[in-house]
């Protein structure tokens, strides 16, 4: 029989049981919201989110001590999730082709997130984690517009900045949104348009280097 070592914590098991408990606990609640919100509902209520975990009111605010702390964790979970979804576009194909992948994968992702970007645009003036959460997914778009352009963002040279900054809020679900939502137009119009955009600014950069 193996010797009992002092050095073990006491009640390890139960310990590790409690921690697991919460661990799946705050998993629910956070799967619970982010369902509530792909769902069309922009302002979940403690008592929806509960509901929908299958917990109590005292248990979820027990879980998350406010909201700052339920939004903070439920925005790393999506951009986790995101990553999952991600697609890296090769940057030596030819401009052209990257143009097209960079926008179709852009619609992609502006449709998945819009979501909840209109539920937090309802909450963001108020809540310094969602606007984190909102610069975080502007910081992925820039790092991938820097992979994907990086050879016409090198060639723009003292204009790099701005051009960088103009193929962002372009591409954006902000400028998504504009487009969706208040013209109504089909995805495939959306996506025609911003590979258009895309395109011209890229052209009337190249042509001013």
């Amino acid at each position: 029989m193996d010797a009992v070592t002092t050095l073990d914590p006491p009640n390890p098991p139960a310990v590790d049981g409690r921690r697991a408990r919460g661990e799946r606990t705050r998993a629910a609640i956070i799967k619970a919201f982010v369902e509530l919100l792909e769902s069309g509902e922009l302002k979940p209520t403690g008592a929806q989110i509960a509901a929908r975990a299958g917990i109590s009111i005292r248990a979820l605010w027990a879980n998350f001590s406010d909201l700052e702390t339920l939004y903070d964790l439920t925005g790393r979970v999506l951009l986790a999730r995101a990553d999952q979804h991600a697609v890296v576009i090769p940057a030596d194909l030819p401009l052209p082709e990257r143009i097209d992948r960079f926008c179709a994968v852009r619609a992609v992702s502006c449709e998945r997130v819009a979501p909840f970007a209109k539920a937090t645009r309802l909450r963001e003036p108020y809540s310094a984690a969602l606007r984190t959460n909102r610069r975080r997914v502007l910081d992925r778009l820039v790092a991938d517009i820097e992979h994907v352009f990086a050879e016409e963002l090198d060639a723009a040279k003292e204009r790099r900045d701005d051009l960088l900054m103009g193929l962002t809020a372009a591409t954006s679900w902000s400028a998504w949104s504009v487009l969706r939502d208040d013209f109504g137009l089909e995805v495939a119009r959306c996506t025609a348009v911003l590979r258009e955009t895309v395109a011209r600014l890229l052209d009337e950069e190249l042509r001013s280097s």
